[in-house]
């Protein structure tokens, strides 16, 4: 049986989001947690059968409209596909499970139809669906997360940074939030503080300089606060501005997520307890950023992963 395993990494929450000259865009942050499917053909009356761990059918239904697109634009009418969902990720809070499940599904039903990943289309796939992140692309990008007109790399080697992952109580429903009518008018109300950040991210990745980055990181989360207010951030920036270990902070711009940027040397049980005691975060766990990209497991016996693109 022809069997196609990928994965794609989520994301805690972007390093940046928001307009400059009336350009959307963010800059996701990949983390080592991924989305893992497996898709096969079957033989069944019903094309399309996903499945999901932890989840119910309508929390696939965006993938099944992806894949159903992917084979009317092939054409394909011949054996049934199964896809199963395996995910690491949380909806909601601003991972990019959305993301992650739809393009890693549509990338493996492009490899058992044509052997190959069509860029271009996921893309487009993806962005007709919803606002969509950059993990299924490689390295970290300048992305337009609306409609896709702009996209470029700005790092093939991502920071070696850990990210403490906290997340705030609720979720929060990406679709209609970047639906919102006022959105741009506040993405430009903070345009000026988003260029700062911008360039102080960019100077981050080119000096290979982490306090730089989280300055960028940092001030893109305060700018955020009169978008979608988070209650504790400003008392995890208290507790945190004293450790030399710790860079800064990111957030999901549409979620609950805060992410502390630290060296992988940190020491967490002290400022974990800290936190735990000043604010209502939850601790969720500590990752370290990625380049994104879909990877294939090699059927080699090594259960090793290979970068497609």
């Amino acid at each position: 049986m022809q069997q196609v395993i990928l994965r794609v990494p989520g994301s805690c929450g972007e390093l940046l989001q928001g307009s400059i000259d009336d350009q959307n865009f963010l800059i996701s942050c990949p983390i080592n947690l991924y989305t893992e499917v497996k898709a096969h053909f079957i033989d069944s009356e019903k094309k399309i059968i996903i499945t999901k761990n932890n989840s119910s059918t309508e929390n696939t239904y965006k993938t099944e409209i992806a894949v159903k697109k992917l084979l009317n634009h092939y054409n394909f009418k011949q054996k049934a596909i199964k896809i199963r969902i395996n995910s690491q990720l949380i909806s909601g809070i601003g991972m990019a499970s959305s993301t992650a499940d739809i393009s890693a599904a549509a990338a493996a039903v492009m490899l058992l139809l044509k052997n190959k990943v069509d860029f271009k289309l996921l893309k487009k796939i993806c962005l007709d669906l919803e606002p969509t992140d950059s993990v299924f692309l490689e390295g970290i990008r300048f992305f337009d997360h609306l409609n896709g007109k702009k996209d470029y790399l700005l790092t093939a080697f991502p920071p070696e940074i850990d990210i403490l992952i906290f997340k705030e109580k609720g979720t929060v429903d990406s679709l209609s939030f970047n639906q919102s009518k006022q959105l741009n008018l506040l993405n430009k109300d903070k345009e000026e503080k988003i260029k700062k950040s911008f360039k102080l991210i960019k100077s981050g990745f080119k000096e290979n300089d982490y306090y730089l980055l989280g300055r960028g990181t940092t001030l893109s989360s305060l700018a955020h606060q009169k978008i979608l207010y988070k209650k504790d951030l400003n008392k995890l920036l208290q507790i945190i501005q004293k450790n030399n270990k710790i860079y800064g902070i990111n957030i999901a711009h549409s979620g609950t997520m805060i992410g502390v940027l630290a060296a992988k040397n940190l020491r967490t049980e002290k400022i974990l307890n800290e936190i735990k005691e000043k604010t209502e975060l939850e601790h969720l766990k500590r990752v370290k950023i990625i380049s994104g990209g879909i990877e294939r497991r090699v059927n080699n016996g090594t259960h090793a992963w290979r970068q497609i693109n």
